[in-house]
């Protein structure tokens, strides 16, 4: 189950929308082995496309020297997904590569703050995909 704070919550969404019709991408990092993801880190998508997302090579390694240095992990990778639902694509599992990670989804196909968007979140390793509740608290 990943359990997260109704402030990332809502600073993943806000994120997705504001980078629609291209797919936002980011990372909640935590405190290494404790699972709980407390730092927003929004990127940018290299891609820049409404289909595909790409963390930028460089922002990515700076990204991770970052966390090592604060003791953190990536404890969510989200990303959205402009025109279809929120679930892994085949692309999406193969570039899964962070076992302990959630791997967040958000649907922004509706954008009209009408109807519904969806937010789910996944573990994927080895390439199997488990997809897992979300628990959203108003603090830890």
């Amino acid at each position: 189950m990943l359990t997260i704070t109704q402030a990332l919550y809502d600073q993943i969404v806000a994120h997705a929308r504001a980078d629609h019709p291209d797919e936002a991408c980011g990372v909640v990092a935590g405190p290494v082995g404790e699972g709980r993801p407390e730092r927003f880190i929004p990127m940018l998508n290299a891609a820049r496309s409404p289909t595909f997302y790409e963390f930028d090579s460089q922002d990515l390694l700076k990204l991770y020297r970052e966390m090592d240095d604060r003791d953190e992990e990536p404890v969510v990778i989200y990303h959205s997904h402009t025109a279809t639902e929120a679930y892994p694509s085949r692309t999406d599992i193969t570039y899964a590569n962070e076992p302990g990670a959630h791997y967040v989804l958000v649907s922004t196909a509706d954008t009209d703050g009408v109807g519904d968007f969806q937010f789910r979140s996944f573990r994927i390793l080895d390439g199997e995909v488990t997809e897992e509740e979300v628990k959203v608290v108003d603090a830890y």
